[in-house]
């Protein structure tokens, strides 16, 4: 038992390394191109499947799925680009800083391609980074109870929030809080990252369509 906990904090401390360095930017294009083929190996090695981290679509109605998820990541982005967001940013007194995605305003072929790959690397890549494989892995350290889980969510959202490091200390924590809410998600539809895929990538979509328009606070 011992030394299977020493394995997952191994595995936890080689995901941490992957989002320092990119926070750092050390990592070119996204964390992400990094971190899952690395927990393609982990799981390969100890022969568990891609469902053992949520990667599960038996048994889903994907339908309902694809309007729960369009619904809760309409609401996520509304609610934190027109209130956590302005709150932050008057309590810290600067936006955060969404400097690297000005390009998008009033480029449609760039609001395309950011979408395209936002949906790849963020709703897809991320959710299996973050909820799937690093809850999981916090979870069984911590003993796998409902305790377990939660701090399993604080940590691995405030991980996901400081990788986002380079928009500031509001985006940084903005970021924790979609995290959060994601990892939520996550917990309530029995830990499949279907729904918590089409939120995120839904997010990001309205995100980068209202920066298109030139209405996101810190473009």
């Amino acid at each position: 038992m011992k030394i299977k906990k020493v394995l997952l904090l191994v595995e936890i401390l080689i995901f941490v390394l992957f989002v320092f360095l990119d926070a750092k930017g050390y990592l070119l294009i996204s964390q992400t191109l990094y971190i899952v083929p690395f927990i393609w190996i982990v799981l390969r090695l100890k022969k568990e499947k891609f469902s053992s981290i949520g990667w599960n679509f038996k048994g889903i109605d994907l339908k309902k799925a694809i309007i729960i998820g369009i619904g809760l990541g309409i609401a996520l982005e509304l609610f934190a680009t027109y209130v956590t967001t302005p709150l932050l940013s008057n309590y810290f007194n600067t936006e955060p800083d969404l400097s690297d995605l000005k390009s998008i305003h009033g480029n449609l072929t760039i609001l395309l391609l950011f979408t395209i790959l936002s949906w790849i690397l963020g709703a897809i890549g991320e959710e299996i980074c973050f909820r799937g494989f690093l809850m999981n892995r916090l979870a069984n350290v911590f003993g796998n109870g409902n305790a377990a889980w939660i701090v399993a969510l604080i940590l691995s959202s405030i991980l996901f929030g400081w990788g986002h490091t380079e928009q500031g200390i509001t985006g940084w924590i903005q970021e924790g809080l979609s995290g959060l809410f994601l990892g939520i998600i996550f917990l309530k539809w029995n830990k499949n990252l279907t729904i918590p895929m089409i939120a995120h990538g839904v997010s990001n979509t309205l995100a980068f369509i209202l920066i298109y328009l030139g209405e996101y606070p810190g473009v």
